[in-house]
């Protein structure tokens, strides 16, 4: 085999190397090398639509029961299970977000979104991440997990805490504030699923204590970790793209002015702001066997790093990949993934996305950012998207809801 060129500007692990635009060092690696080994990280990038999307359908070589991340141990949640541990549990979670449930909630989203605009929309200006983006999905979960609205702000520092602390480095600061989120979480938890356990309520965590497969539930520590994943897959993620999304529109009039023109094209904007920000970075897979994956040796053990990003970006599958194109259609971007782990809650993530930008362009049409440079990203190796966007709008009354 050749010998791979190495790129010293690339270390998939690192949250400074995620946290700005690295589609430069991607791009490369698809055209020089699309299964590279990274020497800085020793994990192999795998940048390629075809190969992320092949890696992800065989678990039997490439394996989650590993971990999903490369320099942590996996924790006993399904995102780090394999078959057949992991279709029971996604049987058991699955529970709480299907289709019925999921397409009823569209009108309790609007009055979400339209509470989220009043909280601001008097004042003419706000923090687009903080005030709007986050507070939707955060919001939603917690409602949906059955979270009194008192602990909101309590759950957003927890998520945030503990994906911070993802930057491939050891700062003890962020692993302080990371464990003590997790233990706040984890004794917030556990309070509620004992209070749902004797008193049960319509909600998700009262689905999952009762939820059974093949006589079997989840059991304590599970419904922990479980919660634990809903909360920041749904929360972190979904945000990042609502900012993302948004800012792409302010640096777009023409595309924001076709959404408004013609709202049946929001979904479809959507998708291109789900591809566009691909707000999970990478997941690990781990060999299971010695095996060649194009044209390179991979050992058994190897950690392999999905990199999505990259693979929405390949323009062997998406025409003019970075031109941001709110009637992209056909867009098979992989941002939820693909085979047997493919997101879960993404119906409910494109409903919250289509709902809040519908809301958005009609109650604050001038909506506008306070400066033209790219807000910063946080850098965190896993889920990262900007961490504040200051915004101006003309001052509008709130709704009569």
């Amino acid at each position: 085999m050749p010998e791979q060129p190495v790129n010293d500007a690339i270390n998939l692990t690192s949250g400074d190397f995620w946290g700005r635009n690295p589609h430069a060092e991607l791009r490369w690696m698809r055209e020089n090398a699309p299964v590279y080994w990274d020497p800085n990280s020793r994990t192999w990038g795998v940048a390629s639509y075809a190969d992320v999307k092949s890696v992800s359908r065989r678990p039997d070589v490439f394996c989650s029961g590993e971990g999903i991340r490369p320099d942590t141990s996996n924790l006993p949640m399904m995102i780090d299970m394999d078959d057949p541990e992991h279709k029971l549990r996604r049987k058991l979670v699955s529970a709480g977000f299907t289709p019925r449930r999921v397409a009823a909630q569209r009108e309790y989203l609007r009055r979400i979104c339209d509470e989220i605009i009043d909280s601001v929309c008097e004042s003419g200006e706000c923090d687009f991440v903080h005030d709007i983006a986050a507070q939707l999905p955060l919001i939603v979960i917690g409602d949906a997990l059955g979270f009194p609205r008192e602990e909101r702000e309590s759950l957003l520092t927890w998520s945030d805490d503990m994906l911070r602390a993802l930057t491939g480095g050891d700062d003890p600061g962020l692993l302080e504030h990371a464990t003590r989120a997790f233990t706040g979480f984890t004794e917030f938890a556990s309070s509620t699923i004992a209070d749902r356990r004797a008193c049960p309520r319509d909600d998700l965590i009262s689905v999952l204590i009762n939820a059974t497969v093949n006589g079997e539930r989840l059991d304590h520590e599970s419904l922990i970790q479980e919660s634990l994943l809903i909360l920041i897959g749904g929360d972190e993620t979904t945000r990042h793209v609502i900012s993302g999304g948004a800012w792409q529109l302010f640096l777009h009039p023409e595309q924001r002015q076709k959404l408004v023109d013609e709202p049946a094209l929001i979904p479809t904007a959507v998708e291109e702001m789900l591809r566009w920000v691909s707000p999970i970075k990478n997941m690990a897979r781990t060999a299971t066997r010695d095996t060649v994956l194009h044209d390179r040796r991979v050992a058994e053990g190897d950690k392999l790093l999905l990199l999505y990003p990259s693979a929405n970006r390949d323009p062997r599958v998406f025409a003019d990949p970075d031109v941001f194109d709110v009637t992209r259609t056909p867009n098979e971007h992989l941002a939820f993934g693909n085979g047997p782990h493919f997101c879960l809650g993404n119906s409910l993530a494109r409903l919250e996305l289509t709902v809040l930008f519908e809301r958005l362009l009609i109650r604050l049409p001038d909506l506008e950012p306070l400066s033209r440079d790219e807000p910063a990203h946080r850098p965190a190796n896993f889920v990262s998207g900007y961490e504040a966007m200051p915004v101006r709008f003309t001052p509008v009354r709130r709704s009569a809801a």
